[in-house]
C-alpha cells in the first residue's frame, strides 16, 4: 500500500515520525495522510483516515474511534467524576469527534464551537483558531450554566435529568471539562480555550482528546506549565502520537507547490471537479428526498447543547430513519453518506444504522469550507474535490465549499444529510452541491435535519427581551451591481420608493431647516460625453496611485488590527474602497476578508441596526470602519460619538486619502483625484447615496437606499475596479516601503483641515463649516448633489481638477485661484439658499 502523505513528503520533506514505539511510524500513518492547501500560515493539512471528513471511511470506523477515546477518558476520570463531565468539541472538523466521545462517556452533555450565529441565542464565549482556513468560534449553548458545570435537567421536554447530574440548586460548578479535537498541534487553540473558559468558568480538571497529538518537543513541555499557570490538572488522551518535522523554508515551498498546480491543468478556479474528469451536467437528474421523521426536540448536533436526555431520544429512533434510507437506495452497492460542514454527527449516526440495515458498502464523509489542493496520485491524500457555492446563507458572505474524494470514487448511491437551514435554493443549483454530486453518481438522497433553534429560554438563562430578528444583507446582483462576495449591504431596498427632488428644492430645504439632506435623494447626475471620457482619462492617470494608497491601507490595517478584520464601508463613497481592500487582501495573502457597507448620515448618527447585525454575527473588535476620503472630518466626529453606546466597536476609520489629516490609518495624505469620486451610483455598483425618513425606515429597520438597475449601461463599477486591481503587482515594492514608514511614524490626527475650514468659512461669510467642503472628493459632490456657490482651486493644480472645472463650467461656478490651502480645492455651497439664488438655467447666480 503507497502512504497517502508519500507525494508530499517527497516534494517538501515534511517527515511524520511516532512516538518511539516498535511501530509507532506504521501506526501514525495509518491514521494520518498528507495534503497542501491554500494558507498564509500552514501550507501542510494532516488529513485524518478516521475522522470522517476529507476522506470517507466506514461509519463504524469513524464513530467507534471517537467512542472509543471517550471510554478512555472516562477509565481515567473514573466513575464518579465521567458523570459530572461535560464535553466541548471544536468546529468544524471535530463537532462529530467530540460527540462520539461524549457518548464513550455515557452521561456526558456535548456542546460543540460554531461559525455560523444564531439570532436569539446569546454568546457564551468564543475563540479565535490561529492555524485554522476560518477561525472565528462561537459557543452558543442553549443553556447559559453548561459550560459553568451547573448540570440541570435539560432536553425533551417532559424528559427527566440524568443520573448523577444536579440539578440547579445543587449545582456542580467544578465539573471536569473534556475539550476535543482532531489533532493537538501547537496545543494553541485548546489552551487558549481553556484559558478563556478558566477566568468565567474556574474548574480544578480538563481533559485533552485528540485523535493524535503531534506536539514538537519544544511545545510538549508547555502543558504542564499551562497546568501550573492556571493551578488546574490538565490531562491529554489521543488514539496515536507523533512529531510533524517541517524543513526550513516549507511554508513558501509549499505555497509555490499549490500555485504552481492550481495554475496547471488539475487546477481547480471553477466550480465543478478538480483531480478526476467531468463536471456537472446541465439538466441533472432531480435528487430524492428522504423523510427522516427525526424526532421532535431533538438537536441537529452540538451546537446548542445535546444531553443525555437528547440521547435517549434519538438512539431508539435511528434504526427506523436507516431503514427509510435503505428503502430509498434500492440495488445500491456502495453507498457514501456525505455530511455538511458542522453537522457531522446526525449523518454519521445514520450511516452506522445505515451499515446495520443493508448488504451494501457504506462510507462517510462530509463537506467543509477548507480549501485544499486535489492531486490524482495514490500517495496523496486528496484525489479528487467538487467545488460549490456555500448554500447555508453564511453570516461572512457567499464563498467556495468543498468536498473531497467524492468524485471518481465509485458510488453509486451519496445520501447527502443537511440541517433545513442549508435546503437553500443555492443547494438546488446548477452549480450547487446537488448538481456536482449527480455528475458522479446514479442515485443522490437528501435527507434534511431540522435545524434545532432554541424556542424559549432555558430555566437557568438569565431574563432577557429579545432583539428583533435582522435581515440579512443584501447583495448583487438583487442589490447593486457588485458581485454578491465583493459586499453584503446593510441597507434595505427602496428602489420603488421616489424619493429624487430636483437640486434646487432640496437645497432650499435643507438650509431652510424644513428637511434633512438623508431625507430624499438628488437627481441622479448624468454625465455628458465629455465627462465621461474626463472619468476615464483620469482613471488611467491615477489608477496606479490608487492602487498604491489601497495596499498601503490594506496593509495597515492587516498589520494593526489582525489577520482577519472585518471591513465596515461607510455607503456609498466608502464601499468602492473596501471592495478594493478585499481584493488586494485576497491578491497579496489569499484571505477573503467580509466586508459590508452600512449607513452613517450627518447629525444623525449609524445606522444602530447594523451595529446590532455585526455584533450579532461577528466580535465588534475585528470591525474596522472604511471611508474614501477626509474632508474636514465631520464623519469622523460623528462616528466617533455615534458609537459611544456600543461596546467593542473602534470609532478610527481607514480612508483611501486623509488630506485634512482626521485619521491615523490612511493610504496617504495626498489630496487627490480619486476617480470615484468623480461620479455618483454609477461607480458605486448603482447604489444611491442612503435615506433616514421617519415614514420609511422604522426603529427596527436599516437605513435605505435605492439600486438604480436602470442605470446599468453606463455603469463602470466593475471597469474601476479592474482597472485599479491591475496595478497591484506593480505597486507591491512601493507599498511595502511605506507601510514599514507609516508603522513606525507618529500618525497621529492633525485636524489641519478643520482649521482650514473654519478660517474659510469665517473669511467668505458664510459662518456654517458645513457648508465649506473641502478636498477634492468632496468639492466633487457638491457640483453633483448641491447648489455650488464658487470653489476655491489651490494655484497652479493640474490634472486632478480638470473635472471640477468642468463640471464647475456647466454649472456656471466660478472657480478661485488661492494660495495657502491644504487641500487642492475647496467647494464652497451657497450660503442662506434661496431658489432666487440661481436663474432659469439652473446656473449659481453670484451672492451679492
Amino acid at each position: 500500500m503507497v502512504w497517502s502523505g508519500s507525494w508530499v513528503a517527497e516534494r517538501l520533506g515534511v517527515e511524520l515520525v511516532g512516538d518511539g514505539r516498535s511501530d509507532g511510524d506504521g501506526e501514525l500513518k495509518d491514521l494520518l495522510g498528507l495534503a497542501l492547501r491554500r494558507n498564509p500560515k500552514r501550507a501542510h493539512l494532516l488529513v485524518s483516515n478516521v475522522l470522517g471528513k476529507h476522506v470517507p471511511q466506514k461509519p463504524s470506523v469513524v464513530y467507534g474511534t471517537g467512542f472509543e477515546l471517550g471510554r478512555r477518558v472516562r477509565e481515567l476520570l473514573g466513575e464518579a467524576e465521567a458523570c459530572r463531565a461535560v464535553v466541548l468539541g471544536y468546529a468544524e472538523t471535530a463537532t462529530g469527534l467530540g460527540h462520539a466521545v461524549a457518548d464513550g462517556l455515557g452521561v456526558a452533555p456535548y456542546l460543540h464551537s460554531t461559525r455560523r450565529p444564531v439570532e436569539g441565542v446569546a454568546r457564551a464565549g468564543g475563540f479565535e483558531e490561529s492555524h485554522s482556513h476560518a477561525t472565528s468560534h462561537l459557543l452558543l449553548p442553549e443553556d447559559p450554566a453548561l459550560l459553568a458545570g451547573d448540570r440541570g435537567p435539560a432536553g425533551p421536554e417532559g424528559a427527566e435529568g440524568t443520573e448523577g447530574a444536579e440539578g440547579a440548586e445543587g449545582a456542580d460548578t467544578d465539573a471536569p471539562l473534556v475539550l476535543v479535537d482532531d489533532e493537538f498541534s501547537t496545543g494553541n487553540t485548546v489552551l487558549n480555550t481553556i484559558r478563556a473558559l478558566h477566568e468565567r468558568y474556574p474548574r480544578s480538571r480538563y481533559v485533552i482528546v485528540a485523535l493524535v497529538d503531534m506536539r514538537s518537543p519544544a511545545d510538549r513541555g508547555r502543558l504542564a506549565g499551562f497546568a501550573a499557570e492556571i493551578g488546574a490538572r490538565v490531562d491529554l488522551v489521543a488514539r496515536g502520537s507523533g512529531t510533524v518535522i517541517l524543513p526550513e523554508g516549507v511554508l513558501a515551498k509549499g505555497q509555490a507547490l499549490v500555485a504552481a498546480h492550481e495554475s496547471g491543468p488539475a487546477g481547480a478556479t471553477a466550480h465543478g471537479a478538480a483531480g478526476s474528469a467531468g463536471t456537472a451536467a446541465p439538466g441533472f437528474r432531480p435528487c430524492t428526498r428522504v423523510d427522516l421523521r427525526w424526532p421532535a426536540g431533538v438537536p441537529d448536533g452540538g451546537r446548542h447543547g445535546f444531553t443525555p436526555a437528547h440521547r435517549a431520544v434519538l438512539e431508539p429512533a435511528l434504526p427506523a430513519m436507516a431503514a427509510r434510507i435503505a428503502g430509498a437506495l434500492g440495488d445500491a452497492r456502495r453507498v457514501l453518506v456525505l455530511g455538511f460542514e458542522e453537522l457531522m454527527y446526525a449523518p454519521l449516526r445514520l450511516g452506522t444504522a445505515l451499515e446495520d440495515h443493508t448488504d451494501a458498502e457504506v462510507r462517510y464523509s462530509t463537506t467543509t469550507r477548507s480549501p485544499v489542493l486535489a492531486v490524482d496520485d495514490p500517495g496523496y491524500a486528496i484525489r479528487t474535490r467538487l467545488v460549490f457555492p456555500a448554500h447555508d446563507n453564511p453570516a461572512d458572505g457567499p464563498g467556495d465549499r468543498y468536498a473531497y474524494n467524492v468524485a471518481g470514487a465509485g458510488f453509486d448511491a451519496v445520501v447527502l444529510a443537511v440541517d433545513s437551514a442549508a435546503d437553500t435554493p443555492e443547494l438546488h443549483a446548477p452549480d450547487g452541491l446537488l448538481a456536482q454530486l449527480a455528475a458522479h453518481t446514479d442515485h443522490v438522497l437528501l435527507a434534511v435535519v431540522p435545524s434545532y433553534v432554541p424556542s424559549r429560554p432555558h430555566p437557568h438563562a438569565p431574563e432577557r427581551q429579545e432583539p428583533p430578528v435582522l435581515p440579512e444583507p443584501l447583495r448583487g446582483p438583487a442589490f447593486s451591481s457588485y458581485a454578491p462576495d465583493e459586499v453584503g449591504w446593510l441597507l434595505q431596498d427602496l428602489s420603488d420608493t421616489e424619493l429624487e427632488a430636483p437640486t434646487e428644492e432640496r437645497e432650499e430645504a435643507i438650509q431652510s431647516g424644513g428637511a434633512h439632506y438623508a431625507e430624499s435623494l438628488p437627481v441622479e447626475y448624468q454625465p455628458s460625453a465629455e465627462y465621461q471620457e474626463l472619468f476615464k482619462a483620469a482613471l488611467e492617470l491615477s489608477a496606479a496611485r490608487v492602487a498604491r494608497a489601497v495596499g498601503t491601507v490594506t496593509e495597515t490595517v492587516l498589520a494593526e488590527r489582525g489577520p482577519r478584520p472585518v471591513l465596515v464601508s461607510l455607503a456609498r463613497a466608502g464601499t468602492p474602497v473596501g471592495v478594493l481592500m478585499r481584493r488586494w487582501a485576497r491578491h497579496r495573502h489569499g484571505i477573503d476578508l467580509p466586508h459590508y457597507a452600512v449607513s452613517i448620515v450627518r447629525g444623525r448618527g449609524i445606522d444602530a441596526n447594523a451595529l446590532r447585525w455585526l455584533a450579532a454575527h461577528h466580535d465588534p473588535a475585528d470591525v474596522v470602519f472604511v471611508d474614501g476620503w477626509t474632508g474636514k472630518g465631520a464623519i469622523t466626529r460623528e462616528l466617533s460619538a455615534a458609537l459611544d453606546g456600543f461596546d467593542g466597536f473602534d470609532p478610527e476609520i481607514a480612508v483611501l486619502a486623509d488630506p485634512g489629516g482626521c485619521v491615523r490609518t490612511y493610504g496617504t495624505r495626498e489630496d487627490f483625484l480619486i476617480p470615484s469620486a468623480c461620479l455618483n451610483s454609477t461607480v458605486s455598483g448603482l447604489i444611491s447615496r442612503t435615506v433616514l425618513r421617519a415614514d420609511l425606515v422604522g426603529p427596527e429597520d436599516f437605513h435605505g437606499a435605492k439600486f438604480y438597475r436602470e442605470l446599468a449601461d453606463t455603469d463602470v463599477s466593475g471597469h474601476f475596479l479592474d482597472t485599479v486591481a491591475a496595478h497591484f503587482d506593480e505597486v507591491v515594492d512601493a507599498v511595502d516601503a511605506e507601510v514599514k514608514e507609516l508603522l513606525a511614524a507618529d500618525r497621529a490626527p492633525t485636524w489641519e483641515g478643520w482649521a482650514a475650514v473654519e478660517r474659510i468659512s469665517e473669511e467668505y461669510g458664510i459662518h456654517d463649516v458645513n457648508l465649506v467642503k473641502p478636498g477634492v472628493g468632496e468639492t466633487t459632490r457638491v457640483l453633483l448633489r448641491r447648489v455650488p456657490w464658487k470653489i476655491l482651486a489651490g494655484r497652479g493644480a493640474g490634472a486632478d481638477l480638470d473635472h471640477i472645472r468642468l463640471l464647475a463650467e456647466q454649472r456656471g461656478v466660478p472657480v478661485e485661484e488661492v494660495d495657502g490651502l491644504p487641500y487642492s480645492c475647496v467647494g464652497l455651497i451657497h450660503p442662506k439658499y434661496t431658489r432666487g439664488a440661481t436663474g432659469a438655467d439652473g446656473k449659481a447666480v453670484e451672492s451679492k
